[in-house]
């Protein structure tokens, strides 16, 4: 039997055995994980470093569990938590990750009340965590805990990304680096100016609180929170043409040209296929809203999660705080409920010791 023919025999064996051969011998093979879960004690509780914006974590049971993300030639060291009701407690575990396999994505950093044009309405219009002084809030959150953070990592990790509302317009593909387009310096020139006579068209003027309601004998309440609802971002109260502008990055955040834009009508599958191309494995998650915008929008983990081994990192997002002037424990409650399924960090946890790696390929 001459050698290719015994070679190719010898593959068909091996895959009808279900053993690795040359053909698949390219992906690393399935280990096996010793989930042992070693009691931790006294341990300090979890997100402590930012108490002005989220409450710690506190959990009675916590537990440790072996290094979980391994990657050879590893550079990027990640801990991470999950919450088991089965486990009755939480726990805790080391990861080994490649820097250049890793995307730090920001969810919706809306330029809303920054100076560039984009502002919430007067008298009583409704954007992101809907009243100006909320916003002012989180953009302290922004530049304090968030940029400092992507600025870390900038130039280390594969990618740093914003996922922005709307389509791919023009206006902003001239601004920003996208999935197809890396625009020149004139470009990025052209396109903040258009983007600033955009955003200067806008009146910024909605309608006053009603005056009068008009209430059922039967049913009031019904009525009267028809009239008069708790949230209405529509341009009743918004003025027309509000959330047809293009809505820039956050001047808060330090933008650099390598960094790429994500459009969410463009859809979770466009952002996949980008990341898969570029041997995106890992992705470590920031921005806003916890409870709303960064589980469910086209980068938000409830996506991610599928296709990607994502941290989310606890202290660098905000919950939405309504009835409170915190987001300090509506964002430890948001964190605590997603922690059942993706894992959590924090910026303390997350150290790049090593070399850069060579930026993945583009």
């Amino acid at each position: 039997m001459t050698r290719p023919i015994m070679s190719r025999w010898l593959v068909v064996v091996l895959v009808a055995l279900g053993l690795p051969s040359e053909v698949n011998a390219q992906e690393p093979a399935p280990r096996v994980y010793d989930n042992r879960l070693r009691p931790l004690v006294d341990a300090k509780p979890l997100l402590g470093d930012y108490p002005e914006f989220i409450e710690p974590v506190r959990e009675v049971a916590r537990f440790e569990a072996p290094l979980l993300v391994a990657d050879q030639g590893a550079d990027l060291h990640v801990r991470a938590w999950r919450f088991s009701y089965n486990a009755r407690g939480i726990i805790e575990m080391p990861n080994q990750l490649r820097a250049a396999e890793t995307a730090l994505i920001m969810v919706h950093p809306w330029a809303i009340d920054d100076g560039q044009g984009w502002k919430t309405p007067e008298p009583n219009g409704v954007c992101d965590y809907c009243t100006p002084t909320k916003n002012h809030l989180a953009a302290r959150h922004t530049r304090e805990v968030i940029n400092p953070f992507l600025k870390s990592l900038r130039g280390k990790v594969a990618f740093v990304m914003y996922s922005l509302p709307g389509p791919g317009d023009s206006v902003r593909k001239k601004a920003y680096r996208t999935f197809d387009h890396n625009p020149s310096g004139a470009e990025r020139a052209q396109g903040k100016q258009e983007l600033k006579e955009k955003l200067a068209s806008l009146s910024y003027k909605g309608e006053p609180l009603p005056a009068k309601l008009t209430l059922s004998a039967d049913r009031p309440v019904a009525d009267y929170f028809r009239q008069f609802p708790g949230l209405d971002p529509g341009p009743k109260y918004n003025g027309p043409g509000f959330w047809d502008v293009p809505i820039p990055v956050t001047k808060d955040i330090d933008t650099d040209p390598a960094d790429v834009v994500i459009f969410d009508a463009e859809g979770y599958p466009a952002l996949r296929d980008f990341l898969k191309k570029n041997k995106v494995r890992h992705v470590l998650l920031t921005g806003y809203a916890t409870d709303m915008c960064y589980c469910r929008t086209t980068a938000g983990y409830e996506n991610l999660s599928k296709d990607f081994n994502v941290f989310l990192v606890g202290d660098a997002t905000l919950a939405t705080f309504p009835s409170n002037d915190s987001p300090r424990f509506a964002t430890n409650a948001s964190l605590s409920f997603a922690a059942i399924t993706p894992l959590i960090t924090q910026i303390s946890w997350i150290h790049y010791p090593g070399v850069a790696p060579k930026a993945a390929a583009r």
